[in-house]
């Protein structure tokens, strides 16, 4: 009889060893990865990038000007919780918005950005201080003058990812008058001109 229950614990034991190895050899399965929501974007951060358009306008004295511009611009935005975004930019650009007598010969501003954002597009407006220079020439006698004036504009902006974004801008540029010498006399020439550009930022 003893050897019967020996010979049944043997048994037993022999039948348990698989299961005891493969219980060994389990691994639980991972938790799960916790969730990670996505990073809600900002339009918070410095800019720089570049821009080309066209230029038309009036100057006085002179037949209607209109012509190329191009050039470069930097600034900053700061969003909060909200869709609300505030900016400060200011750009230079060269310029050859002409007539036969009358030349812009470059401009810039600085100005004041206030937008409303949706997630990735931005639509703002803008306005401030706005300079320049322009030449007149008549009969020969050319002679440069520095003007100041304001401006005032609106725009659209698209963020195709977190560092660059693509713009639409238009911009009306009152640079007032500068007093030119001609050989008839002085003239006090103001000019004033419409500013269509598309541009490229690169955000830090």
């Amino acid at each position: 009889m003893k050897k019967n229950i020996l010979a049944g614990l043997g048994m037993a034991a022999l039948l348990a060893a698989p299961a005891a190895a493969a219980d060994l050899g389990y691994r639980a399965p991972a938790a799960p990865a916790a969730y990670a929501p996505a990073p809600v974007f900002t339009w918070t951060g410095f800019y720089i990038g570049a821009n080309a358009g066209y230029g038309w306008g009036e100057a006085d004295f002179s037949p209607d000007i209109d012509g190329f511009i191009g050039g470069l611009q930097a600034g900053y935005n700061w969003q909060g919780a909200g869709p609300l975004v505030l900016g400060v930019e200011t750009d230079i650009q060269y310029a050859d918005v002409s007539s036969s007598v009358f030349t812009l010969d470059y401009f810039g501003t600085l100005r004041a950005r206030l937008g409303f954002a949706v997630d990735q597009f931005l639509l703002y407006g803008t306005g401030g201080l706005a300079y320049g220079r322009g030449t007149y020439e008549v009969i020969g006698l050319s002679n440069d003058k520095n003007h100041i004036g304001w401006t005032v504009g609106a725009g659209a902006e698209y963020a195709i990812d977190n560092n660059w974004s693509v713009k639409g801008e238009y911009l009306y540029v009152d640079l007032g008058e500068e007093n030119y010498a001609t050989f008839g006399g002085r003239r006090d020439v103001g000019m004033t001109t419409n500013i269509v550009r598309a541009g490229v930022n690169y955000r830090f």
